[in-house]
């Protein structure tokens, strides 16, 4: 049986409209479709490690309005065990999600109850903590808190995967920390100072080699159509091409990515067959619409690969 995965991170209800394109500031456009879905980068991660059979426990905190119950219930659907996660006298973390017809998305996030999240909540649920073969965390907790669990899994021994998301400039003292970070391309550049150019296929082993510098021991370059760029530890360095796919809604496609990724890790894969695997589940993610439904189940993944290999 594989280790546990503890994801510490956020927990959100994802309002989502669907128009033919994002509107631009100032714009008013006609929507086509409105869903609301479970949502939060840490609890996408929680599922997506789930359906696909890891033992999974969540940190985290919901509000004790409507949204926060659902949450919760969604989490256990998915056999999450929320034991660690408080509900707290606030409104749940929300997201307001426009989705375009070529499949990407713009989003708005107001934290709630995730803003609670507290590094004495971390030591309240130490035992948790301790029981992780891989800590995962994301950047939609105060910061202060995601530092802490840091410095936690470090004392521990635990291996962490941080997903820096959303976009900002991190302290050295965290990516110290890090033993998997996985930015996309936006993270890259604002975790690289602000570069606005886009990452051209020359660029990628020089940024990986920068933010191996910063600290973290591997670095898992997300590039979206363009695969993932892996540079580890050991020296090795490969780019992984990603699966051809319509995608129909990316959002939480990195997030899919992540718990697979982690999933694979606890399972003993080697890290370069762990990111194909992790980019076959990110691409059947972007085939369906919403964060949480979009997460397959181990055997949708075997059939998946089993079509792309005939």
């Amino acid at each position: 049986m594989s280790k546990r995965l503890v994801v510490v991170g956020s927990i959100n209800l994802d309002l989502v409209a669907s128009a033919r394109d994002i509107p631009r500031p100032g714009e008013t456009v006609s929507g086509s479709t409105f869903h609301t879905f479970p949502g939060g980068k840490g609890a996408n991660q929680a599922v997506a490690a789930a359906k696909l059979g890891a033992p999974v426990s969540m940190v985290g905190r919901v509000g004790n309005d409507g949204f926060g119950a659902q949450l919760r219930a969604s989490l256990q659907q998915a056999e999450v065990d929320t034991g660690a996660v408080e509900t707290v006298p606030t409104s749940s973390g929300i997201a307001l999600i426009t989705t375009a017809e070529d499949g990407q998305n713009a989003i708005v996030v107001v934290a709630g109850a995730n803003a609670l999240l507290s590094p004495s909540e971390l030591e309240k649920h130490i035992g948790v903590i301790r029981s992780a073969g891989i800590l995962l965390t994301q950047l939609e907790v105060p910061l202060e808190t995601v530092e802490y669990l840091g410095t936690v899994a470090r004392r521990e021994g635990i291996p962490l995967m941080l997903d820096p998301a959303p976009a900002r400039e991190l302290p050295a003292s965290l990516l110290e920390c890090v033993d998997w970070l996985t930015p996309n391309e936006t993270e890259t550049r604002t975790l690289l100072g602000g570069a606005s150019t886009e990452l051209r296929t020359e660029d990628l082993e020089d940024a990986a080699r920068r933010l191996m510098q910063s600290g973290s021991r591997n670095v898992l370059l997300k590039l979206g159509e363009r695969g993932c760029y892996v540079a580890l530890a050991s020296g090795e360095r490969v780019h992984i091409p990603a699966y051809r796919v319509k995608a129909l809604d990316t959002t939480a496609a990195g997030d899919a990515f992540n718990g697979a990724f982690a999933t694979a890790l606890v399972q003993g894969a080697d890290p370069i067959r762990g990111v194909r695997w992790a980019s076959a589940v990110a691409a059947i993610s972007v085939t369906r619409v919403g964060a949480q439904p979009s997460m397959p189940t181990r055997k949708e993944v075997e059939a998946f690969l089993g079509c792309e290999q005939k």
